[in-house]
């Protein structure tokens, strides 16, 4: 029983990583990232296949935590699929570093790492690996100029941006 528990905890740390030359955003203000965030472009992955008009919504949690209302509509299906979590930091509340779980007691890295700081109006987030990967916006469109200036950070960093799935909003 004790090596499950242990083998337990060391997957769910191990889940909470950050990439390499992956930094997270210092002087984060969760204030200012709460609310709705359009999903721009992101890498392909199951729980979010074939959804169009992404969104996710922050909002803070009685607990100091962050709940997470993640929606998409499916074209196929012709229903919109949403999903509920929380969110918590990692480190300090003022590094874009945080958890996120959808499941039960099992949480993911959510690291912003490039984020417009000024009015915090885009920003760019990694999960545990970099195969994890979304551009993510205030609107549900983005000047075309500042999409590649931020698909060019990615790729210099090592992601994949030549998969990238662009997210209709229409």
């Amino acid at each position: 029983m004790r090596t499950i528990v242990v083998v337990s905890v060391l997957l769910v740390i191990g889940c909470v990583r950050i990439p390499k030359n992956v930094y997270p955003v210092d002087h984060f203000s969760l204030e200012k990232y709460l609310g709705r965030w359009y999903e721009i472009a992101r890498l392909d992955h199951s729980f979010e296949r074939g959804l169009t008009r992404v969104t996710a919504d922050y909002r803070l949690r009685d607990d100091g935590g962050v709940q997470v209302l993640n929606r998409g509509y499916s074209e196929a299906e012709k229903k919109w699929k949403e999903v509920q979590g929380k969110a918590y930091f990692v480190q300090r509340p003022d590094l874009g570093y945080l958890k996120v779980s959808f499941f039960g007691p099992f949480y993911g890295s959510y690291i912003v790492f490039d984020l417009d700081r000024e009015s915090y109006r885009y920003s760019l987030v990694s999960g545990p690996d970099k195969s994890y990967f979304w551009i993510l916006a205030r609107d549900p469109s983005m000047d075309d100029e500042l999409k590649n200036t931020l698909i060019a950070k990615a790729a210099a960093l090592g992601f994949d941006t030549s998969k990238l799935i662009f997210v209709n909003h229409q």
